[in-house]
């Protein structure tokens, strides 16, 4: 009997972290430089994030930075994971996905968020609140966005160079999110692996009121987390410390701050507060050994039966994290040729 994981698919989503003694420049050059491996290893998809004032996250304006990895591949599909949707109007949004798949036809994908600003700060920056993350307003932005593509808008406007494209959109989401894309007969991507009853209740939500659209004849999943491979699972753990101890200092400091070395995660004291985050950002991912990894990525897959996984690794180490990826590509390979 063929494995889960043979009939998956497997893609990459990168959301170009700043390292500790590394530029925002070196971190989107490491973006572009991750795909053209991606593409060489056989992963589906490349997405690229969008985060306003993170001084940890260069990657600030996706369809930009979609635009470069596009451009430096060749065969993998590239797209967003996600764009914004209450950041930007839709009618512009339409008009920079258009431009993109006029460019690189056939290879685009338009993932899209409903999160706003990080702070209140990036969201006065940006001229948006709290509520314009609002579920109907979501919903509302992303039906004008379709719209674009499909053209005959009353207000007899045009999204060039967009109308009449086909660029397959994907809703980022959870809890409400689920029924968006249901009902919008949309792809859904769904996350994160450290609450798995929370994502079975969003995506068996999901296809119970899937609704078939000229988008989608039927329910598609992607579930989105990290996955690390390593030697052993200890090197495969110390590989999360990075980013756990980032996710725990924005938690408790109101930023997120570039990626430590593991090395220094490890001699760092932590306030109470500070550790309950960092323990809690090293549970509930996939991470150890290739067997471990093999074992784990089947039960998530039988468990949710889903088309395809989106991994959003981030570590200090490069060289470490690029072995991941190739460690994980050839679990896959093994799967398909067994």
């Amino acid at each position: 009997m063929s494995s889960v994981i043979a009939s998956a698919r497997f893609s990459v989503l990168d959301r170009s972290r700043i390292r500790e003694g590394h530029t925002a420049a070196e971190a989107l050059r490491d973006t572009v430089a991750l795909a053209r491996e991606a593409e060489r290893l056989g992963y589906h998809r490349f997405w690229v994030s969008e985060h306003h004032g993170v001084p940890g996250v260069a990657g600030s304006a996706p369809t930009v930075l979609a635009a470069a990895v596009a451009g430096a591949t060749r065969t993998i599909r590239v797209g967003t994971g996600g764009v914004m949707l209450p950041n930007h109007r839709p009618l512009v949004v339409a008009e920079q996905f258009g431009v993109l798949e006029s460019l690189f036809p056939g290879r685009i994908d338009m993932g899209l968020g409903r999160s706003v600003g990080f702070t209140g700060g990036v969201r006065r920056a940006l001229g948006r609140d709290k509520d314009d993350a609002d579920a109907d307003d979501f919903a509302a932005q992303l039906a004008e966005l379709l719209g674009w593509f499909r053209g005959g808008s009353p207000t007899r406007v045009h999204a060039y160079p967009a109308e009449g494209l086909s660029v397959p959109p994907f809703v980022l989401a959870m809890g409400e999110g689920a029924t968006i894309a249901a009902r919008a007969g949309l792809p859904l991507v769904i996350g994160d692996l450290r609450d798995r009853e929370r994502m079975r209740r969003g995506i068996d939500h999901y296809r119970t009121h899937f609704r078939p659209s000229p988008w989608a004849s039927q329910p598609y999943v992607v579930v989105s987390g990290t996955v690390v491979v390593a030697a052993d699972p200890g090197q495969a753990r110390r590989l999360l410390l990075p980013e756990a101890w980032s996710m725990a200092y924005s938690r408790t400091h109101g930023t997120f701050p570039p990626l430590p070395p593991a090395g220094q995660v490890e001699t760092r004291t932590m306030t109470a507060k500070e550790r309950g985050f960092y323990e809690s950002g090293l549970s509930g991912h996939i991470a150890g050994s290739e067997e471990q990894v093999t074992d784990e990525l089947e039960t998530l897959l039988k468990e949710t039966d889903a088309q395809e996984v989106l991994v959003t690794t981030s570590t200090h180490d490069r060289a470490a994290l690029l072995d991941s990826y190739r460690r994980l590509a050839g679990i896959v390979d093994r799967e398909r040729n067994r």
